[in-house]
């Protein structure tokens, strides 16, 4: 004879329900009919086919140990100077074209002084490109006044031009 209250254990616990039956519930008796029965505990030695193994290779599980974040590394962040226009290219400016600061020379004065006295090279030394004014001098002097025609070619290039530069490498002022 079975009891209507869940069976305990020798320590006075009550065991878990049952299957189909909720907590503090006496056991259902089986249908009439049904071709199944509700029993007790599974005979000794019963293996259960869907029980999960115990994992051999779990490893133990140690309390995690706080991690330590890299402290950010502050650089310095760039300031934007205002710089007034003339005082950082040698107080003449900026063209407002293309922003590369203006030279000290002018363009009419290098046009000029290189068509009248090309054959010394004076354009050229005026703008600082001594190379050049030296090998002007000498294709002058070399050719016996033939070379004389780079020097013109030169003087109005400077003159038309609107990317010439001084030595360094600041644009002509108009």
């Amino acid at each position: 004879m079975t009891s209507p209250y869940p069976p305990q254990d020798p320590y006075g616990q009550q065991q878990p329900p049952q299957y189909g039956q909720q907590y503090g519930q006496p056991p259902q008796p089986a249908p009439s009919g049904s071709s199944y029965e509700l029993s007790g505990p599974p005979a000794s030695g019963y293996t259960d086919p869907y029980a999960q193994p115990a994992d051999p290779y779990a490893q133990q599980q140690y309390p995690q140990q706080p991690v330590y974040q890299q402290q950010p590394v502050y650089q310095p962040v760039p300031v934007a100077v205002p710089v007034p226009a003339y005082s950082a290219v040698g107080g003449y400016g900026v063209d407002p074209v293309t922003g590369q600061p203006l030279s000290d020379k002018s363009k009419l004065t290098a046009g000029l002084l290189q068509i009248f006295l090309g054959g010394f090279g004076v354009g050229r030394f005026y703008t600082g490109h001594v190379g050049m004014a030296i090998g002007q001098i000498a294709a002058t002097w070399l050719t016996c006044g033939l070379g004389g025609i780079w020097p013109l070619i030169d003087g109005i290039i400077l003159l038309t031009s609107n990317t010439q530069t001084d030595a360094d490498g600041r644009l002509l002022r108009s």
